[in-house]
């Protein structure tokens, strides 16, 4: 074995990720990467704050705004599928580049939107962008984290996407009244400058290139690492002690669906599925709720959306910093748990206010939304490298599904009237606490290659 293959093989990339300190140069990676995540959130949700104003310029049903919703999703799930591909095939950081530049240019063409159907197909392609970019850089930041502390490790991060929901809120509560709709996607299109410096600034994955037989760059990738972290804590590193074996192979459908991951596919679909058919379903149909259910003035409406934001962010700087102690099935079982119970209680008010509504959900939606970002942490550490991004893209696919349903079903329910979309959103997170409760397997302290070979 020449010198650079033994330096760079799988189990020695894994040892020098795992002996790095704390650094600056870890929290850069995270701060640039989250960037793009930051828009990618913005993005996804600039919708619910220009809804409010197209519905009545526009005239659209109930049905249409569902199905303007849903559009998006669409997207995203093409795009979660796509990337997860092209991230395995030809690199984290081709993927997330290609992503990134999609969702910004089309961010900029949804504002030359002139009408209802213009603006459904352009945020279809928009989509394919946004479902791409933030299961990738999930995934390349779960491969650069070491097994102790991971979990606030990689959410500290991930808290980049709740922030962005909140920022998309907060910004539609003035950008949207007193500059136009048309602006609030502007503003999103930001990031594509981001993608013309992101290759320069941030090397590939070394785990992903060791495992496919690239230890020349592999080798290249960890060194930028390695000089970086030295000169950011100005100590030299200790060496580096290989201890978990790995087998190099191909990847195969058995790293899915064979018989120590079939288990786990089929529990973290339901995660992605519930979680964010609650998520989206509700949280983005909120603010039109507020105001063509109850009437509510525009302004209100909005902040009323934006207090249910700012109590999911809460919830996620609460996870970041808590579940590498409590751990990831037992916290998404009491999270799913507390939510059901939260949405049964509102759904037993027969004609609820909108401070009800607000409450309850407020409440669902604190829950819930560490389970949104707590599985971007937890399904990268159910598959192996070869097939992380594929396994990762998957799986939010089954988010892309529930975030089309979600709207959708809210759509034809509220002429049914409130509790009847209420009773459906609790019925999905109590099935998916007692699933995840008795089936989900635990990773927390354990090196990705250990957890899943």
């Amino acid at each position: 074995m020449s010198d650079v293959t033994a330096s760079s093989s799988i189990e020695t990339i894994v040892a020098r990720l795992e002996r790095l300190p704390p650094s600056a140069w870890q929290i850069k990676t995270r701060i640039i990467v989250g960037v793009a995540t930051f828009f990618d959130a913005f993005d996804a949700l600039a919708i619910a704050s220009v809804l409010p104003v197209l519905a009545p310029l526009w005239k659209l049903s109930p049905d249409r705004i569902g199905l303007m919703i849903s559009a998006g999703f669409l997207g995203q799930l093409i795009g979660a599928l796509l990337f997860g591909w092209i991230a395995e095939r030809h690199g984290r950081m081709t993927a997330m580049i290609w992503s990134i530049a999609l969702f910004s240019v089309m961010s900029l063409v949804c504002a030359l939107a002139w009408d209802y159907n213009s603006l459904l197909a352009f945020r279809t392609i928009q989509g394919i962008g946004l479902g791409g970019e933030v299961p990738v850089a999930a995934v390349f930041i779960s491969e650069l984290a070491k097994a102790r502390g991971r979990g606030r490790f990689v959410l500290l991060y991930e808290l980049v996407f709740p922030i962005g929901l909140v920022a998309a809120s907060l910004a539609g509560l003035w950008i949207v009244p007193h500059l136009g709709w048309q602006y609030m996607f502007l503003f999103g299109a930001l990031p594509g400058l981001l993608a013309l410096i992101l290759r320069r600034v941030i090397p590939e994955s070394p785990r992903w290139l060791a495992t496919r037989g690239r230890y020349a760059e592999a080798e290249s990738a960890m060194k930028r690492i390695e000089q970086a972290v030295e000169t950011a804590t100005g100590q030299p590193l200790i060496p580096a002690k290989p201890s978990i074996p790995v087998v190099q192979k191909p990847a195969s459908p058995a790293d899915l669906f064979g018989q120590l991951y079939l288990q786990r596919t089929l529990v973290v679909w339901v995660i992605w599925f519930a979680a964010y058919f609650v998520n989206y379903g509700l949280s983005i149909w909120l603010p039109t709720v507020y105001r063509t259910v109850f009437k509510l003035p525009l302004e209100q409406s909005l902040r009323y959306g934006l207090i249910t934001q700012a109590a999911g962010l809460i919830g996620t700087f609460i996870c970041a910093l808590a579940i590498d102690g409590v751990g990831r099935r037992l916290w998404f079982a009491i999270s799913f748990a507390a939510s059901a119970i939260a949405l049964a209680a509102l759904a037993a008010y027969p004609a609820p206010t909108a401070e009800q509504v607000l409450t309850c959900m407020t409440i669902a939606y604190f829950f819930i939304s560490t389970i949104n970002i707590g599985v971007y942490l937890y399904t990268p550490e159910l598959y192996p490298t070869r097939v992380r991004a594929l396994g990762v893209g998957t799986a939010t696919a089954w988010l892309r599904f529930a975030s089309i349903l979600g709207p959708i079903l809210v759509g034809r329910l509220i002429p049914s009237g409130l509790p009847a979309v209420f009773v459906a959103f609790a019925a999905a997170a109590g099935i998916a606490a007692v699933i995840t409760g008795v089936f989900a397997v635990e990773t927390k302290g354990r090196v990705l290659e250990e957890a899943s070979p």
